[in-house]
């Protein structure tokens, strides 16, 4: 895998042969106006630059508390074209969230049963096609989107982290892949 780095480098990380473990910085996020009205690019993306069709996978166990806490993979052009997708926590629930973006931000979400301790996330792309697919046991998938994503290369994908409304909280990533 190539060179790893960060957009909006989180205040305190740590990396080790298998995992990477994050504690992310208070009012940070990734959205483009719809609906709150607001645009904002300070969330916390360790990328790399991939082109061509790819899958990549990551298992994702965070310490969420705070309304919106969030954490997954990326895919990214630019900051006005990108796809974010991973656990969510809204009021209380963990949910299976993606948010894809083309100039505007769009959100879709899963309530997930008893708030797991950990989901898998896997994103593919195929042409101008990008699957978002989510796990509870890291064997069965299940796809919780289809949606477009320009044919450009290479584009960036990676490890994000958000805190919109909290003080932080802690996320660790484990096995994260990409297979081309």
């Amino acid at each position: 895998m190539q060179t790893m780095q960060w957009l909006n480098e989180p205040p305190h990380w740590k990396e080790s042969d298998h995992s990477i473990t994050v504690h992310t910085a208070a009012d940070t996020d990734f959205w483009r106006i719809t609906h709150y009205g607001f645009i904002r690019h300070d969330g916390h993306f360790y990328y790399t630059q991939v082109s061509g069709d790819f899958t990549a996978e990551v298992k994702v166990t965070g310490q969420y508390h705070d309304l919106y806490d969030q954490a997954g993979l990326m895919l990214r052009l630019d900051e006005f074209n990108w796809i974010k997708c991973g656990i969510e926590l809204v009021e209380g629930v963990q949910q299976a969230s993606a948010v894809v973006t083309r100039e505007v931000s769009d959100w879709s979400v899963v309530p997930l049963p008893q708030n797991p301790p950990s989901l898998w996330l896997r994103l593919k792309r195929e042409g101008d096609g990008v699957e978002v697919f989510y796990s509870l046991d890291g064997a069965q998938y299940t796809m919780m989107r289809l949606a477009y994503f320009p044919v450009t290369n290479p584009v960036q994908v990676g490890l994000m982290c958000a805190t919109p409304k909290g003080q932080g909280f802690t996320v660790t990533y484990e096995g994260f892949s990409i297979v081309q």
